[in-house]
């Protein structure tokens, strides 16, 4: 199975550490690093995990991935995030026309977009994707709208939805697939809950449960079992620590 990954990518750094102390010059919390982990984020964690999973996942993104960063300060006692800073994000610039129009749709299972809406991939572009494949799936930081009525599914957290849903039309809804945390997800008014856990990090959990969504549809034509076990490896990716793959 052969899956396309387009959108922006990054690379996470999580500085693990602890506090024992106020700056003297300001009321903050002295920051002392003990370890670094430090891993690709976003577009690149939906390739990573596909890739986990056993699918073959190319990927359509911003070349210059490892020069845009994501770093976190986290406790490591309590997993408590002091400060997390963003470095690059003005060198993203819009996908070339000429790689969407290289690339072989026809090869591929489905169609992974992961918009994080940085400038890669502006409305325009999306709804030329939509058009390029009958399985497309995206998940986006923009508010919805008739740009948008070209893809299969779209994945959406419950934040993202309550700032989107004045943009939505009765057959927008019918796509959306809305993720609400520990209270699980939500597909046509129906509920799709997961156990209770311990959650130490949600970083990339939106990434993990679109890989295996995606993944378990193209296998399985059910959206209901899809969704189910999206459910089940992002509450087990929320039970680590910073960024990982199924």
């Amino acid at each position: 199975m052969k899956i396309l990954v387009i959108g922006e990518s990054c690379t996470d750094v999580f500085h693990y550490g602890e506090s024992v102390r106020l700056c003297p010059d300001a009321p903050v919390p002295v920051f002392k690093s003990l370890s670094i982990t430090q891993n690709v984020g976003m577009a690149k964690n939906v390739q990573e995990n596909l890739n986990s999973l056993g699918a073959r996942a190319d990927i359509l993104t911003n070349n210059d991935y490892g020069e845009i960063i994501k770093t976190r300060y986290v406790d490591l006692r309590t997993n408590h995030m002091f400060l997390r800073v963003d470095e690059g994000d003005d060198r993203y610039r819009e996908i070339p026309a000429k790689a969407l129009k290289k690339t072989d749709f026809e090869r591929y299972a489905a169609v992974i977009v992961s918009d994080y809406n940085k400038g890669f991939l502006p409305p325009a572009v999306l709804h030329e994707i939509a058009q390029h494949h009958p399985l497309v799936f995206l998940d986006t930081k923009k508010h919805l709208g008739e740009w948008s009525k070209g893809f299969s599914f779209i994945k959406i957290n419950h934040k993202e939805y309550e700032e989107t849903k004045h943009t939505l039309d009765d057959e927008l809804k019918t796509r959306l697939i809305i993720t609400r945390g520990p209270a699980g997800s939500e597909y046509k008014n129906t509920k799709y809950p997961v156990p209770a856990v311990e959650v130490k990090d949600t970083s990339g959990a939106g990434d993990t449960f679109l890989a295996a969504l995606t993944k378990t549809y193209v296998e399985t034509q059910n959206i209901g079992e899809a969704i189910k076990f999206a459910n089940q490896c992002a509450t087990k990716v929320v039970q680590r620590r910073g960024v990982s793959t199924i």
